[in-house]
């Protein structure tokens, strides 16, 4: 597979899809969740039928919560065996058992089997953390691949690696978060700390892939230099990395897949923010990063 001869052509999917990302985040933002904006997260389980022998669905959680005891913007999910999680605003540790005996009174027995109140102060806190944790990630590992390379001197200055390891990992966060704001737009999918450790997931595997196709190409220069022209020793590490970067990322692909279609609901979009990142960093590893490496040196 001559990649080299068609560099134009993947640079340019990767720069659509990354524009599209900044412009779907610039415009729609994100939904935040209880992680970052405060709020109540609740699990309960009715153990037992109301008094007309129906089952209580999500929706009948909702309307008690909205009607019976006054509370906005309440969202309920479904779960297995009559279990339902609950978001809504911050409350009181007395709003808590109050809330709680009104549960019982209307539906019989309720399990209470997760609780988590977070203020908003706390909850800015821990969004400002975030995006300091993604930064730094970013920053330390592009470093830390500039000083592994730092023996590496031609045609390839090392500080390039490290730049181009930056540039890579940007296109993998930045597309899955792209694809989480529009799917907060359209659907209100909210993000919390889930998100953030699904993109250190994604940068802690795409790195993994780059440096394994940046080493071959480090060995492949100390070897070939003097016979090969620099595009077709960047072609040939490639190709002779290119059938262990796609095993290796189709089995995390399976797995992810069967986790998104029969894993639990709650984690359904975190790992989907994997899964699209896993591909996504892939393909950066294989036609992004090594494409951009002969960029930079023939413009040094």
């Amino acid at each position: 597979m001559n990649i080299i001869k068609y560099r134009k052509i993947f640079l340019s999917i990767s720069g659509i899809l990354v524009l599209a990302s900044i412009i779907a985040i610039a415009v729609f933002g994100f939904q935040p969740g209880i992680d970052f904006s405060g709020g109540t997260l609740w699990q309960i389980a009715i153990t037992r039928t109301n008094a007309d022998s129906t089952q209580t669905n999500a929706e009948e959680i909702k309307k008690f919560f909205e009607t019976d005891l006054g509370v906005k913007n309440v969202i309920v999910f479904p779960g297995e065996n009559q279990s339902f999680l609950i978001r809504f605003g911050h409350i009181s540790e007395e709003q808590h058992q109050n809330y709680l005996s009104a549960l019982k009174n209307k539906f019989g027995e309720v399990e209470e089997l997760r609780f988590e109140g977070i203020g908003p102060t706390i909850g800015k806190e821990l969004k400002r953390k975030a995006v300091w944790a993604i930064i730094m990630v970013m920053l330390g590992i592009s470093l830390y691949i500039a000083f592994a390379f730092r023996k590496v001197s031609y045609p390839i200055k090392s500080w390039k690696y490290g730049i181009i390891t930056l540039i890579t990992l940007f296109h993998d966060v930045i597309i899955p978060a792209g694809l989480l704001a529009v799917l907060g737009r359209r659907l209100g999918i909210e993000i919390d700390t889930n998100f953030v450790v699904a993109l250190l997931v994604v940068m802690g595997f795409s790195i993994h892939d780059t440096i394994v196709v940046f080493d071959r190409i480090r060995e492949n220069l100390l070897l070939q230099k003097n016979r090969l022209d620099l595009p077709a020793i960047i072609n040939n590490s490639v190709n002779q990395t290119f059938v262990r970067s796609i095993n290796t990322s189709l089995t995390l692909i399976l797995v992810l897949l069967a986790l998104f279609f029969f894993g639990p609901v709650t984690l359904k979009y975190f790992i989907l923010t994997i899964l699209i990142g896993t591909t996504v960093g892939t393909y950066s590893s294989i036609f992004v990063a090594s494409t951009l490496l002969l960029f930079r040196s023939s413009s040094k």
